[in-house]
């Protein structure tokens, strides 16, 4: 699970909103049931009589599933479509989504989520920015840059995780707990502009030469980079699922938050929205966000059952889960995603500005936009 930055993308992303053609992105399918019925060795076959008796249960059985359908899918007629484009694929920090789907949160709010895998790195915001889809779960930073180099039309309704999940990574024996070690060192890193600002940042607030660290673009080997010894630590692992995932493979890793050096505290993926529909359809963003977070409540109540709904909805084939890693995933997730002083959802001004100030003394962003074109508060 990589964090990526869209610079190069946003070309094709202003082409794709003038053309307002786009192939559609990956979506979820419901889990397939998979209950084969075995008779048991040794039992007496069925006469005549229980047979046609079981087969006209299984046809009452089945005209009354097939009533169900009929009718849910009545229902469904009457609910608006809300397209929900990850920022890759299932895990942890999208299981309050997918509990509010399957417990019914957002249906009672009129609504018909569909979530749906990125097909290209930047479809959490691009979709979103071409009426493609109706909502992106992606990164501050890349929504700040798109607003304020490229004028793309979107802004974050809700903040889904109120602190950066992003660290600095090492193996144990490379003793690497601080930027000040990084001097004569190699960190790798996937290769994009935000994160040579990070470490530039960090070096310059513990008052050492940002060239004195050499940057490795290792693209998404961000782990195995670490555990070969090609690098002395990285950038851009997540603390709730590279951390866990290598401690569980045997390994002993260091790690330290990029705030702790100078740089200000960020939300690490938000919910964005098109700006067209923010004004047109606030009531139904605003439904939206209520029962995210129901779901997100169900989450903290009872992690082990809501991680299951998530654990039901992966997808296996391309991003499999390991149970004991999402467990303590949630356990990292969940004082972060809620705090005492930021309700789940919540933004605020300041977090905002100094991102947006950050990013422009960094060179990151050509000027400074204003909140309003970055950040829209909805009532619900």
């Amino acid at each position: 699970m990589k964090k990526k930055i869209f610079a190069a993308a946003m070309a094709a992303m202003m082409a794709l909103t003038a053309c307002g053609g786009s192939a559609a992105p990956a979506t979820t399918a419901a889990p397939a049931a998979s209950a084969a019925g075995q008779e048991s060795i040794g039992e007496a076959p069925a006469s005549a009589a229980e047979t046609k008796a079981e087969a006209a249960d299984k046809a009452g059985e089945t005209a009354d599933k097939a009533a169900e359908t009929k009718a849910a899918a009545a229902d469904k007629k009457d609910l608006r479509e809300i397209n929900v484009v990850l920022d890759w694929y299932p895990n942890a920090i999208h299981t309050f989504i997918y509990t509010a789907i399957e417990r019914g949160y957002y249906a009672e709010e009129g609504l018909d989520v569909k979530v749906r895998f990125p097909a290209n790195e930047t479809d959490g915001i691009t979709l979103v920015a071409a009426g493609k889809a109706e909502l992106g779960v992606y990164y501050q930073h890349d929504a700040v840059q798109a607003v304020a180099n490229q004028k793309v039309g979107v802004k974050s309704i809700g903040a889904i995780c109120q602190a950066p999940l992003n660290v600095i990574v090492s193996m144990k024996d490379k003793n690497v707990n601080s930027p000040k070690d990084f001097v004569g060192k190699t960190v790798g890193y996937g290769g994009t502009v935000l994160s040579e600002a990070l470490v530039r940042s960090m070096m310059k607030n513990v008052g050492e030469d940002p060239e004195s660290v050499n940057l490795l673009n290792v693209g998404f080997d961000l782990m195995s980079s670490m555990t070969t010894g090609q690098v002395d630590a990285t950038i851009g692992c997540l603390v709730n699922h590279e951390i866990p995932q290598m401690e569980e493979e045997g390994f002993e890793v260091s790690w330290f938050p990029l705030t702790d050096y100078g740089v200000p505290n960020f939300y690490e993926v938000c919910f964005l929205a098109n700006t067209r529909m923010i004004d047109a359809e606030p009531e139904v963003l605003a439904g939206f966000l209520r029962a995210s977070k129901k779901g997100f409540d169900d989450f903290k109540a009872d992690p082990d059952a809501t991680l299951k709904i998530l654990l039901d909805n992966q997808s296996a084939e391309n991003f499999p889960l390991s149970p004991t890693v999402e467990e303590k995933s949630a356990a990292t997730l969940l004082p972060l995603m809620e705090t005492a002083d930021a309700p789940f959802l919540s933004q605020s001004e300041e977090v905002w500005q100094n991102t947006i100030d950050w990013m422009f003394d960094e060179g990151m962003i050509e000027r400074k936009p204003e909140i309003s074109e970055v950040m829209a508060e909805l009532k619900y």
